[in-house]
């Protein structure tokens, strides 16, 4: 056998499967980098959406103060109404016709 018809193999790995390999870990990578994104995007937005939900449960819990409030206001407003017109004093034309019917 001559050394000219002797095949040589490639000794470790090939070009080809290098390029394959730093493929796919870059793809692979890739894919890691969005989905980390995308869970810290999901973070972010569901701590906004906590934050909103507070206020919204604060703000419901405010109305429902004011509008205990704005009950005793118009509860306070129709007894100082009646106790007004109770305490007025009568009017000067009536006395001044004494009770006299003509």
């Amino acid at each position: 056998m001559n050394k000219k018809d002797k095949k040589t193999e490639p000794n470790g790995i090939g070009f080809g499967f290098f390029l394959k390999t730093v493929f796919v870990a870059s793809v692979i990578i890739l894919l890691a980098g969005i989905k980390i994104y995308i869970a810290n995007q999901i973070y972010y937005e569901s701590r906004r959406v906590n934050y909103i939900e507070r206020e919204v449960v604060s703000l419901r819990e405010e109305k429902l103060l004011l509008e205990a409030q704005l009950e005793q206001q118009k509860y306070k407003n129709r007894i100082n109404d009646t106790t007004f017109i109770i305490d007025t004093p009568p009017d000067p034309a009536i006395l001044k016709q004494g009770g006299k019917n003509d």
